[in-house]
């Protein structure tokens, strides 16, 4: 018979939401998952630039009518890399992300991470198309 042996080993869940609508992030909300999850797109709103908020956003649910936007709030800031289908998409100078209506894939994700100046992003998606760096302005 086995003996069950307990340790002092603390298990950490990271801090998730759902996102189904509009959300515009705080500084308090950093380093929380959010699973992308609703038909329609909608936009978040990244907080104010500050050193070492970071942010990781998946898609759960494929959806077809509207893009989920993730965007800078002060525009111009977004570098990095995103791979797709294989190829490597470069961020520079960017103001938004985009996870592409109709060429997105369950699992796609993003992850964004502040120094203060700008914010760098990493990713993949499945699909060639299905997440773009834009700016819009």
């Amino acid at each position: 018979m086995a003996e069950f042996v307990s340790n002092d080993v603390v298990r950490i869940l990271r801090d998730a939401e759902t996102l189904t609508g509009v959300k515009t992030l705080t500084s308090g909300d950093s380093g929380k998952t959010y699973f992308l999850n609703a038909a329609g797109g909608a936009t978040i709103t990244l907080p104010a630039l500050k050193n070492g908020l970071n942010f990781k956003f998946i898609v759960a649910d494929n959806f077809s009518t509207t893009n989920w936007v993730v965007d800078s709030a002060e525009g111009d800031n977004i570098e990095g890399m995103i791979e797709m289908a294989g190829a490597v998409v470069v961020a520079s100078g960017e103001d938004q992300i985009n996870f592409v209506a109709s060429a997105e894939a369950k699992g796609d994700f993003i992850q964004l991470e502040c120094n203060g100046t700008n914010w760098f992003v990493s990713g993949q998606a499945a699909l060639s198309g299905g997440i773009t760096a834009t700016d819009p302005s």
